[in-house]
């Protein structure tokens, strides 16, 4: 097994095309722990070289709002009236932590999400 670690572009490229070649490689197999190797040394290059910013707050409920389906009614609960609830979805008005809190545990937005500071949003 030679295997060494992705420090170019070049050795990133070259370490893609050696995980495609295994990816039928069997576990508990030299293969199949040269795969493992190759794939926890390439995600270590992406996340040094190619990490992925977190999503805005509003962007995230709705990105949660879509997938469960859920209305400005069900966020009530969470963030307050429904008047409330658009001028936070409009950027009108940022989370209060009480707010974020109540995102976090009922829907399973990740907090670092939530409190990310948007560059639309208009603070009164």
């Amino acid at each position: 097994m030679n295997i060494k670690p992705i420090k170019t572009d070049a050795d990133y490229r070259g370490a893609l095309k050696e995980v495609e070649s295994l990816m039928t490689a069997v576990q508990n197999t030299p293969e199949g722990e040269k795969l493992d190797i190759l794939v926890t040394l390439i995600e270590a290059y992406e996340r040094k070289h190619f990490p992925l910013d977190l999503p805005d707050a509003v962007e995230a409920i709705k990105f949660e709002m879509e997938q469960k389906g859920l209305t400005v009614k069900d966020l009530e609960p969470m963030i307050g009236k429904s008047n409330r609830v658009y001028e936070i979805l409009n950027h009108k008005r940022s989370l209060t932590l009480k707010m974020i809190w109540k995102l976090h545990q009922q829907l399973g937005i990740p907090a670092e999400s939530l409190i990310k500071q948007s560059t639309q949003t208009n603070n009164v």
